[in-house]
């Protein structure tokens, strides 16, 4: 279970609006990495912690129902919050660690307050000011960054269901765009759609599809 000890610390320092900040979407092969910016109110770690926030996790560890539910009490409870993408050419420009971060920086330029500490999954963002702790599996540590990443999974699945209906043949709705079997064969047969990430490896050798 997540506690709320490291927000906790940096509010006895003085930091007021802490953000947590995450992404997904980077192993996928198809469509936008997507990232939010979680602020919630000083006084939400200072109060008596709300039942649902002990479920709060990885996302990739909780089962879509689970997601849902605790994004819609995640986004009562947040005082700002930030969305912010990149798209599948700029991952195929940039490549994909400058694309996420490039995301990371629009969710935060998304928000309307400005934060006092930034709770970042994984690797340091780059061309900030803001005081910031860069957390390797932050969204398995830190509250404010798995509450990021669910609401962030949640945006991009949904996105998924909706390019599903517009790109029929490629399973989006089951695979969210990542490397399956059945996404590798869906390439095998209808190459890839206007969505596909160029610079991965959308191809397996065709001795391994079964």
């Amino acid at each position: 279970m997540i506690g709320f000890r490291t927000e906790k610390t940096l509010l006895q320092e003085g930091r007021r609006y802490l953000t947590g900040l995450d992404e997904v979407g980077r192993g996928s092969l198809l469509g936008p990495v997507v990232a939010v910016a979680a602020m919630f109110p000083p006084d939400f770690f200072l109060k008596k912690r709300p039942a649902w926030a002990s479920q709060v996790i990885d996302s990739k560890l909780l089962s879509p129902a689970k997601r849902l539910e605790l994004s819609k009490k995640i986004l009562e409870a947040v005082a700002d919050l930030g969305l912010g993408y990149a798209t599948h050419l700029e991952i195929d420009r940039l490549n994909i660690y400058r694309a996420s971060q490039l995301a990371m920086l629009r969710a935060l330029e998304d928000l309307s307050l400005k934060p006092d500490a930034i709770l970042v999954d994984g690797y340091p963002l780059k061309g900030i000011d803001y005081f910031q702790m860069a957390v390797p599996q932050g969204d398995r540590k830190i509250f404010s960054i798995a509450a990021a990443s669910i609401v962030a999974k949640v945006f991009r699945d949904e996105l998924m269901d909706v390019l599903d209906g517009i790109f029929p043949g490629y399973r989006l709705r089951q695979n969210r765009g990542y490397a399956t079997e059945s996404h590798y064969q869906a390439l095998e047969k209808n190459g890839p759609c206007a969505l596909h990430r160029k610079s991965f490896r959308l191809y397996k050798e065709r001795v391994l599809i079964k």
